[in-house]
């Protein structure tokens, strides 16, 4: 497939900014549910600009494989060779696809997956664990991966194999600490990588490394300074916006929106729960709050919120700042269940899964007609 100019891009989100605000975001919408065939569990990465879905699911014996799903809906399946689990995280528009695969020593290494289907394996040097999240139209991929001592390290693939890795000043150096990334966005065209950060005390910053190298530290005003709080990058648009989230003193989580001149404007989605939270609580994911999940150019934010029963919710919040809520019909209404979107594409096409009133997990496409 033919790669989009990034100059054709501008042109055309310049043109699409002068129309959206002016109209209710998203007002009129579909959404397509699905499972991989053999599921018992569906997961659903996201989509690139064609429309094609990544992600992976558990079959009957809960082994993991990733999918690719065409924008027409059908599922083409794959493992790494000698894989006890594959895990799909990031797709291209030319069809190019990154994760991670745990071999039989259960030991999880990186892979590429090319448009054509051959495999290409990698490790940065002194991993156990390589967790590759993102790739981006040029081939570039971004994620991190964990040392003999549980430290964790950011990465940065280039297209010919080589791999430059970083830490961000002020990350810790224990097990369970270092460098983070997402998956699917966290990387723009230009080379440019979000995450966090957690530091020797346990608390969580985020981080924008330039193309350059340079790393930017980011802390939103209101983030809690106890472990298992503060700020986590989510996401960098290619214009270096940021969207992300922080949890605050209670535990709290809401939601960020960075400019790329530094400006923070924090929101919240109405009826985001606001129960306190405490360490326990936020490492067993049971937080409530808003949870921006992806940022387009043109600053359209997907995300979820999770009420103050633990009903998880999905919501587009659009550049004017108006948020729309949605739920997928067949979505559980119990605590733990609910909608939960992981990223879109230029399109606002939006994937996710949600989790049924039996606690099985299935996909959805959410998208405007």
């Amino acid at each position: 497939m033919k790669r989009i100019g990034i100059l054709m891009l501008v042109v055309f989100f310049c043109f699409v900014s002068t129309a959206w605000p002016q109209a209710e975001p998203q007002a009129n919408y579909k959404i397509i549910i699905f499972d991989a065939p053999g599921a018992t569990l569906t997961l659903p990465l996201g989509p690139n600009v064609w429309g094609s879905i990544v992600g992976h699911y558990a079959d009957a014996s809960y082994v993991v494989h990733g999918f690719l799903r065409s924008p027409h809906g059908s599922f083409t399946t794959f493992d790494t060779a000698g894989s006890t689990g594959t895990y799909a995280f990031s797709l291209n528009s030319e069809g190019a696809i990154t994760g991670t695969y745990f071999d039989s020593s259960d030991m999880c290494h990186g892979f590429l997956r090319s448009p054509h289907g051959s495999f290409t394996t990698f490790d940065p040097t002194g991993s156990t664990c390589t967790i590759s999240g993102n790739i981006n139209d040029f081939g570039v991929i971004g994620g991190y991966y964990t040392d003999s001592d549980g430290v964790s390290h950011g990465f940065l693939r280039a297209p010919n194999g080589t791999i430059t890795t970083f830490d961000v000043q002020g990350a810790g150096t224990d097990s369970g600490q270092g460098t983070f990334t997402f998956f699917f966005n966290v990387l723009n065209e230009f080379g440019a990588i979000t995450g966090y950060y957690i530091d020797s005390k346990g608390v969580s910053h985020g981080f924008l490394r330039a193309p350059d190298g340079a790393i930017t530290r980011l802390d939103v005003k209101g983030a809690g300074t106890g472990s298992g709080q503060g700020t986590l990058g989510v996401v960098v648009n290619d214009f270096g916006a940021i969207v992300g989230w922080y949890i605050d003193s209670d535990g709290v989580s809401h939601g960020f929106l960075r400019a790329p001149n530094g400006t923070i404007t924090t929101f919240d989605v109405k009826g985001a729960g606001t129960t306190p939270c405490d360490l326990v609580c936020l490492q067993n994911g049971d937080g409530q709050g808003t949870f921006p999940q992806n940022i387009t150019d043109l600053l359209a934010i997907p995300g979820y919120y999770t009420d103050s029963d633990g009903v998880s919710h999905g919501f587009l919040r659009a550049p004017n700042g108006t948020i729309t809520t949605f739920d997928v019909k067949d979505a559980g209404t119990g605590s733990g269940q609910g909608t939960f979107t992981d990223a879109s594409n230029q399109l606002v096409e939006i994937t996710g899964w949600y989790i049924d009133a039996n606690g099985v997990l299935h996909g959805f496409l959410r998208r405007a007609y």
